[in-house]
Parts: C-alpha cells; sequence; structure tokens
C-alpha cells in the first residue's frame, strides 16, 4: 500500500474528497488529510482526528483490539491515545481506525518520558472484557517476506525463516526476572507524545500480555543499532529502575527482535530501493554475527 492508495481508501471511507489530488510527501490534498506515516499502516491527520489504515484484512483483529485498548487504558488513568470511533472500518479491504488527534508536541520525547510510562502499564493486571495476545514478535516474518516477494533475494527469505524457528523456541523458553503481564510491545521514543500536559502513549497496535523484557529490551536494541545516545539509555533505565542487560535472556530477545525487525523492512522493499539497501545491510550484518554495524530507521 503506497500513499497514493491509502488516499484512495480515505476517500471510499468518507474521509478525503480529493484522494486523486493527493499531494506526496507528506503534504495534504485538498481536504486536508496530512500523511504522518507510512509503515504497515497509513496514518493520516484529518482535522481534529488521526486516521489509521491498516495494509490489509488480516490486519482487522488487532484494530478492534486496538480499540478495546484504548478504552481500557483511560479506564486505568494511563495517559493514552484516546479513540474517536468505537470499533474499526473496513473499506476495500483495510482496515479504519479514527482517533483523538493530540495536541501539538511541546518537545520530541525522549527514553526517560517512555520509562515512567512502562512501569504504570507493567503494574497492571489483566484487562477485563477482552484478552491480550502473547507478543508474537516473530509472527508477522512470513507476512512481511510474502509481501517482499520477488524483491528480496529467495537465500536472504530462507535466512530470515531460519533464525525465526530457532529463536521462537528460545524466546518460549525463557525465564523472566520480572512478572509477566501486560506490555507495549513497541516501547520506543516514537511511540510517546509529549503534549502541554505531558507523555502520552500512542501506537497501541503491539499491546500484548507476556515478559515485561520485551518491552525493555527495544531500547537496549535501539542503543546498538541504530545509534541511541549511551547516556539516553542509562537515563531510561535510571528511570525505570533496572537494567534488562543484567538478565541471561536478553540476547535471546534481541536476536528475536533484530530477526523481526529485519523482515518488517522487506514489506517495503518492492517500492522502495532505499528500503531494499537496508534490508540487505540487515541482513549481511546477521549472516556475519557483527553486532555492531549500524541499522538505520526506516
Amino acid at each position: 500500500m503506497d500513499e497514493a492508495r491509502a488516499r484512495e481508501i480515505l476517500a471510499a471511507a468518507g474521509l478525503s474528497t480529493d484522494a486523486a489530488d493527493g499531494a506526496p510527501g507528506g503534504r495534504p490534498d485538498r481536504s486536508g488529510a496530512r500523511l504522518l506515516a507510512l509503515g504497515e499502516n497509513a496514518v493520516f491527520a484529518l482535522d481534529e482526528l488521526v486516521v489509521k489504515i491498516g495494509r490489509d484484512a488480516d490486519l482487522l483483529p488487532r484494530a478492534e483490539r486496538e480499540l478495546a485498548l484504548a478504552d481500557w487504558l483511560a479506564e486505568t488513568g494511563i495517559p493514552a491515545v484516546r479513540a474517536a470511533e468505537p470499533k474499526p472500518r473496513l473499506v476495500d479491504g483495510h482496515p479504519v481506525t479514527l482517533w483523538h488527534r493530540l495536541p501539538e508536541a511541546v518537545r520530541p520525547a525522549e527514553p526517560r518520558d517512555l520509562a515512567p510510562l512502562l512501569r504504570r502499564i507493567h503494574s497492571l493486571p489483566e484487562p477485563e472484557g477482552f484478552t491480550l495476545p502473547r507478543r508474537d514478535l516473530l509472527g508477522g516474518v512470513e507476512r512481511w517476506l510474502r509481501l517482499a516477494g520477488d524483491a528480496v533475494d529467495p537465500a536472504d527469505a530462507a535466512f530470515l525463516r531460519e533464525r525465526r524457528d530457532a529463536f521462537a523456541p528460545a524466546a518460549a523458553a525463557l525465564t523472566p526476572h520480572l512478572t509477566p503481564g501486560p506490555i507495549h510491545g513497541d516501547a520506543l521514543p516514537r511511540n510517546v507524545h509529549v503534549g502541554p500536559d505531558g507523555p502520552v502513549l500512542v501506537d497501541l497496535e503491539t499491546f500484548s500480555s507476556d515478559l515485561r523484557e520485551h518491552d525493555l529490551v527495544v531500547l537496549a536494541l535501539s542503543r546498538d543499532r541504530y545509534g541511541l545516545d549511551p547516556a539516553a539509555h542509562d537515563a531510561f533505565t535510571e528511570a525505570y529502575g533496572w537494567d534488562v542487560g543484567e538478565w541471561e535472556g536478553c540476547a535471546v530477545l534481541r536476536g528475536a527482535r533484530e530477526t523481526a525487525s529485519c523482515a518488517w523492512v522487506a514489506q517495503h522493499a518492492p517500492t522502495n530501493p532505499k528500503a531494499l539497501a537496508e534490508f540487505e545491510r540487515r541482513v549481511a550484518s546477521l549472516r556475519e554475527g557483527d553486532t555492531e554495524v549500524r541499522w538505520y530507521p526506516f
């Protein structure tokens, strides 16, 4: 799904009238829809709303759960995005969800802003009324590789499948240090919005019930692979109260997440040469066992 297709879906949902004239590169079309992100979802700002469009119908159950999560977090008092409609729409085979737009950020989010939110999430019991899934970190690998198709080397795709099949049982056998329960699942500063009233959690689609360590490995990997300032990571661990690097299972979760992160980029390779180049960089570093090769966000 590219931006032009996403704008067609906006129009089909009655949320944009000028999809054919939509301007690329994040500029609004004449209806005011402005592209904020294009990944597994296309995300648009439209007046007082944020509209999320899923890549395919398989993501409908996740969209339904995300809306239920928003209500649950509101009940628990955790600052998070709030849904504007209680159920997703299915438009031309794509799940569409509507959200209340947050006030403008007062500054970029930092790792230290994330830690208190995670501490609150990690203190929650299981929700009532719906069930959180396990954090199936590697569950998307096959779909992402399928979407990549012939754009990626079949040997690279086979290599990632082999890694997935090795890390999945290893992760399932880990003994946690923290008590398992609700987690965010993709705990990065980009999923925190610092508004006038403080940090707010956004992007709820990976919420799960699993090892709390999943949420902490994310930033450790950001330091090691994506160039996060070690001092910022130290501020995060100090605010959270524990460094996951002290846990013997850290390397296993890191390896599983690296595998998933590499496969995630593959889905963009058919239409984006930069994505293909980044995918190949990541696969090469995994093949060589080089944990210091810099990866770039995509």
